[in-house]
């Protein structure tokens, strides 16, 4: 029964016309207090003879206060679906297969889109795809949200409509028909069969067309070999799971050598079966992710490279043993393998390619396959040289550009500039108003592929489909629908798409080739042509140096630079140099010596190095910062592309040299003057420590031998800690109450030392996944960068890793101990490495959970240490208690803060952000989750369609991310699950074992090929 009793607080309360009344229901407190005037001046608050007690009485008020005008923050109202789509379910993840396909990057991959937003990049794991997403291709989603993109047509600067811009270009391409005027398509390689046609189409109405392939990074002495053999430009294809013997010449083929995507095959023969596993040779200039990864890597420079493949040939061919005998152990060992061999090269040479596809057809290897050639380099360094020429010499009537930027990727690109002043009519088809837009009559804003329909041939006999996940952000317009508006064609690209389609898919739908991404196609055998040898293996054995080589390259990173502006990209560490927001000359040790240049670290912690001054020819490259590079060869150096872009930049991401100025007639080999200059330049370096020191429990590794013929206790022995001052196995010695773990699911990831890469595509997919935020260069310095995952590289003290350990099991009494030690932080001048990916490592018996006082970190049933950011004060406590070191201070607000300027600042920005992911706030503790929303949607999705979940459903980010299978997760409770059965091989051991954390992470023992 309802109360009708009235409760009053005073006896004013009585009089209903009562003033004081009113004025407190409106406002508690009558007379302000005056919090700010006390405690915002210095003076008063000095003098003051207030107690603590009534200070924090101020202090909570004003906290009080504070919180109360937040809860009264602006109301955003949600607008609900007025139809909703049947395809979209309000939280639950969509996924689109589609192709990248920019020029530069090119694979089969998934889009994962939410509520209409893609957020992430996926492998496309179907069987047949041609995959393989690196960091680059999962950073290109931020890139859709890059709020600098173009966001119209502009006619001279000016905003403009496509009515006007087409009418402007057909009059330009009918004045030129009419005059017999010149008109160039200037493109990147597109590697699309619909778009060549629609070009093809454009020619046959203005017959003075003629369309000009142009690679920033070209790949044209490769592509001019193979069809000097094979009649087709392409590029040789390559299965490296298929050989035993991997001799590689200057090839980064581990990183983005002829575009990259090798890794996978190529780790499936170093993870050691039936006691073998593949050798591999590295002989190179630059320290190299491929020769990182080598069981034996020897520092060349490029003319001794060259003479290094003509000693192969002759050893291979004729019978002769090479003077070099490292070179004479790959040839004994390449022709003992037979056609289970295979020789690569990344000479940017023609004899050299020629030579590498002569003693691959010698030895019939089974690796390289000339049928599979890929066309995802068309390039034609000199077309575009002579196309530079005809514009300097007026002959260009109309040029129209797709996907490329040449006045920033051309070493004479003041020519090219020049040139464009004198070209009638120039068009740049362009996401950017970048260096070459701005300079152009029309800049035409173009889509990025996600916004876009298409075709990409990655390979013979392999047709992929593009398609868009998202309508177009901005007023832009595809290439290929201008080119069907150029030829009176007045279907839509979609349209003549679909029906050329239908001539190239064999046994698949249009509908199914969408679905999947890709379908195969008709092809035949290429034939090889008879080429005689002699001349370009005799170019090759008498090459020489001519002084100092420049060897340029592109960073696993950034490419070749079109992704400048992208946060995530610039933020990514490098593998090797562990540097990131930065491009520098590498250097040798020796070579640095002799010409004063040198690294050193500062108080607080940040790497500084020098200043160098690079000429080549007449180019002249200032302020180059200097990085001494372990590994790198004797009388070279090296220079990353991609980095010293301004337009259509924003100021944070204006960073670094512009190595294209360097690279004359479009050769990555150059010689080139080195000087020292004044000044010191800051690095953000995340890893000041280069070498293990011995330490063989955090990375272990023994040799195949070892691996093979020993016990598993010898080569990777279980730590042992005292017990009743007793030697016990540290598994059996437990300081905590152990709980059942074998109910329900348990988390498990496996990492194999011998598949890990290191290339760091695990990296940004956490990144996209968990909303990491980027802190900027100046941060990172400070050691705040906010990596969920890290990859340690590690160099070796000595030749080797174990014979680093012999040197500290060696060392005796205090002193020596001392100056072994030092002189172990120090890398060899040619160091073994090693890659460790580490994130949280969810221990069972976790050492920031007893730590934390309010309970933010907690362990879950399933394995997975849990963080609350809500309870989470920012005490830190469990990051000092962390032996692994991988939890992050949130040290500020990175969301809509102008300090921070990436993509959390925008609102274009923040639509890749995932709505799973709780967008941290400052002063909260974060680290890797193993992926719980991950998880959590696997399980709700088998729930829903009422089974249980398969093995190799349960992914984290980087699991899903990892191409080479170094990282596998899973439930080991799961006893046929994949996780389980390499849970209990011989080679798993835990990281620090010995300290009893119990992790749910756990390492495979790293085995190495002798020497």
């Amino acid at each position: 029964m309802a109360s009708n009793k009235k409760y009053w607080k005073s006896v004013e309360e009585l009089n209903e016309n009562s003033s004081i009344v009113e004025t407190l229901r409106n406002n508690e407190f009558v007379e302000e207090i005056p919090v700010n005037d006390f405690l915002g001046n210095d003076e008063t608050l000095s003098n003051s003879s207030t107690t603590r007690r009534d200070f924090l009485k101020y202090v909570g008020f004003s906290t009080a206060a504070a919180s109360l005008a937040a809860c009264e923050g602006p109301v955003v109202k949600s607008i609900p679906y007025v139809v909703q789509p049947e395809e979209i379910i309000p939280g639950v993840a969509d996924y689109y297969a589609t192709t990248i396909a920019d020029g530069f990057d090119f694979a089969n991959i998934l889009i994962k889109t939410r509520e209409g937003r893609p957020i992430k990049v996926e492998n496309n794991n179907l069987e047949g795809a041609i995959t393989g997403a690196n960091a680059r291709v999962h950073a290109s989603v931020l890139s859709l949200y890059d709020n600098l993109r173009l966001k119209q047509p502009k006619i001279a600067g000016k905003d403009a409509t496509w009515a006007e811009v087409n009418t402007k270009v057909k009059a330009s391409l009918q004045d030129a028909a009419s005059k017999g005027g010149n008109v160039v398509l200037l493109t990147g390689t597109m590697a699309s069969p619909s778009t060549d046609a629609l070009i093809s189409e454009l020619k046959s109405k203005y017959p003075t067309v003629k369309h000009v392939v142009y690679d920033a990074i070209s790949e044209s002495n490769a592509l001019d070999a193979f069809e000097a053999v094979y009649g087709e430009r392409a590029l040789s294809g390559y299965d490296f799971s298929q050989a035993d013997v991997i001799v590689s010449v200057g090839a980064d083929f581990l990183g983005d050598w002829q575009g990259g995507g090798y890794d996978a095959g190529y780790a499936k023969g170093r993870i050691p079966k039936n006691g073998k596993m593949s050798k591999h040779f590295q002989f190179e200039a630059n320290m190299s992710l491929a020769g990182a990864n080598a069981d034996k890597r020897v520092p060349l420079t490029v003319a001794q490279q060259k003479q290094a493949l003509a000693d192969l040939y002759n050893a291979i061919v004729g019978g002769s043993t090479p003077k070099n005998a490292e070179v004479a152990k790959a040839a004994k060992q390449l022709k003992s393998a037979g056609n289970k061999g295979v020789v690569v090269t990344g000479l940017d040479d023609f004899d050299a390619q020629l030579v590498a596809i002569g003693i691959n057809q010698a030895l019939q290897s089974a690796a390289f396959n000339p049928n599979g050639a890929k066309l995802t380099r068309k390039g034609d360094a000199k077309a575009v040289a002579q196309l530079v020429a005809d514009m300097k010499a007026g002959s260009v009537h109309t040029l129209i550009m797709n996907g490329v930027n040449p006045v920033y990727t051309l070493p004479n690109s003041k020519d090219f500039a020049e040139g464009l002043k004198k070209v009638k009519l120039s068009v740049a088809f362009s996401m950017k108003e970048d260096e070459t837009a701005s300079l152009t009559s029309i800049a035409a804003a173009a889509p990025h592929y996600l916004e876009s329909w298409g075709d990409v041939s990655l390979q013979r006999g392999h047709y992929s489909v593009m398609q868009p996940t998202i309508r177009p952000l901005f007023d832009t317009k595809q290439f290929q629908d201008a080119l069907l508006s150029w030829t009176d064609n007045s279907s839509e690209y979609f349209d003549y798409l679909k029906n050329f389609a239908s001539t190239k898919l064999v046994g698949k739908s249009w509908n199914q080739a969408v679905h999947d991404g890709f379908a195969s196609t008709d092809t035949f055998a290429l034939n090889a042509n008879p080429v005689d040898l002699s001349s370009s293996v005799s170019k090759l054995a008498n090459a020489k140096s001519n002084g100092l080589e420049l060897v340029l390259y592109s960073k696993t990173g950034m490419g070749d630079g079109q992704q400048a502006n992208n946060p995530w990209l610039q933020e990514f560490p490098d593998p090797i140099t562990r540097v990131s927001w930065d491009n520098y000359v590498t250097v040798s040790k020796k070579d640095a010596e002799k010409l004063g240049l040198e690294n050193w670290n500062v108080a607080n912690g940040g790497l500084n190095g020098s200043y160098a001054t690079l000429k080549v020819g007449k180019a002249t490259l200032n302020n180059v910062p200097v990085v001494i590079q372990p590994g790198q060869a004797v009388g070279t150096v090296g220079l990353a592309f991609g980095y010293g872009k301004k337009a259509a930049m924003k100021q944070e991401m204006q960073v670094g040299v512009n190595a294209y100025a360097l690279y004359n007639d479009l050769n990555a080999n150059q010689s080139v003057a080195i000087s020292n200059e004044e000044g010191e330049h800051e690095f953000a370096c995340v890893q000041l420590q280069k070498t293990l020191m011995g330490r063989g429990d955090i990375i272990k590794e023994t040799t195949l031998e070892i691996f093979n013929t020993k016990d598993a206790k010898e080569w990777n022995p279980i730590p042992v800690v005292s017990l009743d001052h007793k030697e016990t196995p540290a598994t059996e010695v437990d300081l905590w109450d152990s709980f059942d773990r074998s109910v329900a699911h348990h988390f498990n990831l496996s990492i194999d030392l011998n598949a890990c890469t290191g290339c760091g595509a695990c990296v940004i997919a956490c990144h996209a996944e968990n909303n990491v935020p980027v802190v900027g260069k100046s941060e990172v310095r400070r050691s705040r960068d906010m990596h969920w995952l890290r990859i340690d590289r590690y160099y070796s003290s000595q030749d080797t890793f174990g014979g680093d350990v012999e040197l500290k099991d060696s060392t005796s009494g205090l002193m020596n101990s001392r100056e072994t030690f030092i002189g172990m932080e120090d890398p060899n001048e040619n160091p073994q490495v090693a890659f460790q990916p580490v994130m949280c490592q969810h221990c069972n018996h976790a050492p920031c959970e007893t730590v934390c006082p309010v309970a933010a970190t907690s362990h879950g049933r399933e394995g997975q240490n849990h963080m609350a950011y809500n309870r989470c004060v920012g005490t830190r406590y469990c990051a000092n208690n962390c032996p692994y070191k991988v939890r992050r201070f949130n040290w500020f607000l990175y969301n809509k803060n102008s300090e921070f300027d990436y993509h959390m600042n925008d609102d274009l920005g923040r639509m890749v952000l995932n709505p799973d992911v709780n967008v941290r706030s400052r002063g909260v503790m974060e680290k890797c989750s193993m992926c719980i929303q991950m998880t959590q949607a696997t399980k709700l999705k088998a729930k829903r369609e009422g089974r249980a979940v398969k093995d190799g459903e349960f992914q984290t980010a980087c699991s899903a991310a990892c191409t080479s299978g170094a990282m596998i997760f899973g439930d080991v409770n799961d006893k046929e699950s994949k996780v389980a059965e390499l849970a209990d091989s011989e080679r798993m051991y835990h990281l620090l074992e010995h300290i009893g954390t119990k992790p749910n992470v756990f390492y495979h023992v790293k085995v190495r090929n002798e020497k």
